[in-house]
């Protein structure tokens, strides 16, 4: 599918043979995940995307890293690469320019799991990450802004960090995966910020941990949908909300790009015949999706 790296390489290659525990205990497998996305240096890119999805299959049983999966992704909305961006991950301009879209990127990793009989039959595992960034936030935001469906299975993870630190400790502070490694007695290999090569040390920091005899359990998961009623509920609250704002005529848009939503508060209060501003990326199934939405509020709106 792609030309190893040589973290990969050396990942895939049969574990030495090691004392100790072992087992996944609930999972057969595990799929671990490290994005890459579009960014710049000091600052924040709205809306974010993932430029690089990998993802590295590991039999629980066994400790064997199975197979590897990448795709480059081509971002829609920032389509240059930035330097600090090309800097820091290795990814040249024409890595995702020759991409796909990130749901093509979703179906193809869907397929490479169907292919090595992960998915079907019932089969147990778990996606793993460093950190809940990877499905609570890079992944979740962007498929809701773009209206992209996924696979349930990202919808709950492993945190190893948490599993690390309960294990090594933490000193207090968020260890940093590289740090984790080597704390674990394992050298680094690869890439720093190669998406793969990110990916294929987590996976050896979790056999590593496996090894050890480190009980692995889902730590993260997004918030279920709300049963029909409930989201019927949500919706009708919407529609009172917007019999009480009057068009504000005012053009703006967030940070995220989305334009915003606005009026005037038409209900008797400290906020009447002021302005109303929240960012648009809102649905009556997972409510505001934004950040800035939840920043949103009352203004003063030259208004007589």
């Amino acid at each position: 599918m792609f030309a190893p790296t040589f973290a990969v390489a050396a990942a895939l290659a049969p574990p030495p043979p090691r004392g100790g525990g072992g087992g996944g205990g609930e999972f057969d497998h595990f799929v671990v995940v490290d994005f890459e996305a579009t960014c710049e240096r000091g600052r924040r890119i709205y809306p974010q995307e993932i430029i690089e999805f990998p993802a590295v299959l590991v039999d629980a049983a066994t400790g064997r890293l199975v197979s590897a999966f990448r795709a480059y992704v081509r971002p829609r909305h920032h389509p240059r690469l930035t330097d600090f961006c090309r800097e820091l991950t290795g990814i040249a301009q024409g890595d995702v320019d020759a991409g796909v879209g990130l749901a093509e990127a979703l179906l193809r990793h869907d397929e490479w799991l169907r292919a090595a009989g992960v998915v079907e039959g019932g089969g147990r595992f778990a996606v793993v990450t460093w950190g809940d960034a990877d499905c609570r936030t890079m992944l979740e935001q962007e498929c809701r802004f773009k209206g992209i469906a996924k696979p349930a299975y990202f919808d709950r993870w492993v945190d190893l960090r948490v599993h690390f630190e309960a294990a090594f400790g933490g000193g207090g502070r968020r260890v940093k995966l590289q740090e984790a490694v080597r704390a674990a007695g394992l050298e680094w290999v690869g890439r720093l910020h190669c998406g793969l090569d990110d990916a294929c040390n987590t996976a050896r920091l979790l056999v590593e941990l496996l090894r050890r005899g480190v009980p692995i359990s889902i730590t993260g998961s997004l918030p279920a949908a709300p049963p029909p009623l409930e989201q019927a509920r949500k919706q009708q609250q919407q529609q009172e909300m917007q019999q009480l704002l009057v068009p504000c005529g005012a053009a703006v848009c967030c940070y995220c790009g989305v334009a915003s939503t606005g009026g005037v508060m038409a209900m008797r209060g400290s906020t009447q015949r002021r302005c109303f501003y929240g960012c648009g990326n809102w649905t009556a199934v997972s409510g505001a999706t934004c950040p800035f939405f939840l920043m949103g509020g009352v203004v003063d709106c030259p208004i007589n």
